[in-house]
């Protein structure tokens, strides 16, 4: 019997991280919903059909991410499939653009997903199987000339960087790999936004569920490849 594959998904108690966590449930995957307040998602993970279960993980500092991992690795010692998908978007141009405030994106967006993978990634070499997907943007692409927001560009450019780096260092079975979900109907998208937040988990979903011969340290969109 195939073993059931269990995967962790950051800030999945609300938008895509929501939908990659029901797209992931549908495949017969145990879904560790990941969020800071464990009652809320509980509630929304009553209302998802799948084995899915609710785990605590604060990104925002190094000490309540390290709490979490210990805690989630003592429960569910290997995980197959890591979804990096938590973020947070501050509008401040860069001018105006403290340091105390990059950092508060800087660790959410980007140190939060390097933390997670190396606590994980290295686990996943034990069992010669393992998907990390980073849930970046356009807005961080050097290719697309890094327009977002200033801390959301400079941490989700630092996002790339990580999934580059970190595939390079994991060899055999193990994908890691950046996706822009495009323009997202969420709180951090807007009401305005062109796509639903199933549209946009629908390439986290296929790189989190690719086969042994999928690809590792790119960057994609609608599943295409894309420049960093």
């Amino acid at each position: 019997m195939e073993k059931q594959r269990i995967a962790l998904v950051t800030g999945g108690n609300r938008g895509i991280g929501l939908s990659i966590v029901e797209g992931l449930a549908e495949k017969g995957i145990k879904v560790l919903l990941a969020c800071r307040d464990v009652k809320s998602g509980a509630q929304v993970a009553g209302n998802i059909a799948g084995d899915i279960h609710t785990v605590a993980l604060d990104l925002t500092t190094p000490e309540s991410r390290q709490h979490g991992m210990e805690e989630i690795s003592r429960q569910f010692p290997l995980i197959d499939i890591l979804v990096n998908n938590a973020g947070v978007l501050d509008h401040s141009v860069f001018g105006a653009l403290s340091y105390d405030s990059l950092m508060a994106s800087m660790e959410v967006n980007a140190l939060a997903a390097f933390e997670l993978t190396r606590h994980f990634a290295d686990r996943m070499c034990t069992q010669g199987y393992g998907r990390v997907v980073n849930l970046s943007s356009g807005w961080g692409a050097f290719s697309e000339g890094l327009d977002g927001p200033a801390a959301y560009a400079i941490s989700k450019a630092t996002l790339n960087a990580i999934t580059k780096v970190s595939a390079d260092a994991y060899q055999g079975n193990i994908k890691i790999n950046a996706m822009c979900p495009g323009w997202v109907r969420t709180d951090m998208g807007g009401a305005s936004a062109t796509r639903s937040p199933k549209e946009g988990a629908d390439t986290a979903i296929w790189l989190a569920t690719l086969d042994d011969n999928g690809p590792t340290g790119q960057f994609f969109r609608d599943k295409s490849p894309i420049d960093w």
